[in-house]
């Protein structure tokens, strides 16, 4: 019996060893599957990321990386497919700017290199009319500059936490702003009503100011028919509204609905006078309006022309 159990201990060990030896080899097998899949899920968007980067360095936007990781490396790609969107929007939006730029320049400053060398080479005698002209034009280029610096001025603010802001009456503000248009709708014969309710918050007052005028201006300039201008400010549901409305041409819906009308030198129509095309006011408004955390839009009817913004009254 001695000799047998001694032989059945063998055999049990043998059987253990060889069960082990299995068990230990399925193991590393598995373990080695298992760090093949993960390593490749970890490496494979870290590589995807390194070929966009060197694609990115080239000058060249690449696809999106395939947001399939999850934890840190997830978050890093999901980071850099938004960084590469918006690079490209910013890319896209410069060279349409510096195309549009050049197109609204291109028409005054040939005026003006026209209307200079005749008068220079004798071809025409200037009188008050033509210098009148030239000035306008000079005028507008000058204008153009200074939104172009204001324009960039509130993109730039967007990108970073502005804290320039003051308690006001926003009643004070619109009706400021309307006096300093009294002159000219004196000049234009036209008449301005002003209806405001008082309401104290927290604006960047010259950013704000520069909305209403930019609203006001433009509707003094597209005037068109017979009625009054009407500038309104109400405090309606923890917003403040504020419109300013007047005859004119009528916009059209498309523009309305896609607000195409708050685009840099947006033009309806391309045919279409410096008087009736694109500029950068309703664009600058718009921008100080979201930085505001507000919206900007416009309605309009077949007599009146609405032009709108509401800023939220326990903005912080």
């Amino acid at each position: 019996m001695g000799s047998l159990e001694g032989l059945q201990q063998k055999r049990f060990n043998t059987t253990l060893f060889q069960y082990l030896l299995i068990f230990a080899i399925t193991i590393f097998l598995s373990g080695s599957l298992l760090h093949y899949y993960l390593t490749k899920k970890l490496i494979t968007p870290i590589k995807d990321l390194i070929d966009a980067t060197k694609q990115l360095k080239k000058g060249k936007y690449p696809s999106p990386a395939e947001e399939t990781a999850q934890g840190e490396v997830g978050e890093l790609v999901t980071h850099f497919n938004g960084l590469v969107r918006q690079l490209k929007a910013g890319d896209e939006n410069r060279q349409k700017m510096i195309a549009d730029l050049s197109h609204e320049l291109r028409t005054p400053l040939t005026n003006l290199n026209g209307y200079l060398k005749a008068l220079r080479d004798g071809d025409m005698e200037g009188n008050q009319a033509l210098y009148d002209a030239l000035h306008k034009e000079a005028r507008h280029l000058t204008d153009m500059t200074e939104q172009i610096e204001l324009l960039k001025e509130w993109g730039d603010m967007s990108s970073r936490v502005y804290t320039e802001y003051n308690e006001a009456d926003m009643a004070e503000v619109i009706e400021q702003c309307a006096v300093m248009f009294q002159w000219k709708l004196e000049q234009e014969q036209l008449n301005i009503r002003v209806e405001v309710e008082s309401c104290n918050m927290s604006i960047h007052r010259d950013g704000i100011r520069q909305v209403i005028s930019n609203l006001i201006e433009n509707a003094i300039y597209y005037y068109q028919g017979e009625g009054t201008i009407s500038l309104k400010g109400t405090w309606v549901n923890g917003y403040y509204h504020v419109s300013v409305s007047g005859p004119g041409e009528r916009i059209p819906e498309q523009d309305q609905d896609q607000d195409r009308i708050f685009e840099r030198f947006y033009r309806g129509d391309a045919a279409r006078s410096h008087k009736t095309g694109g500029g950068l006011g309703l664009a600058i408004a718009k921008e100080i309006i979201e930085q505001h955390n507000g919206r900007i839009g416009l309605t309009t009817d077949a007599f009146d022309n609405v032009f709108w913004f509401s800023l939220p009254v326990g903005r912080t």
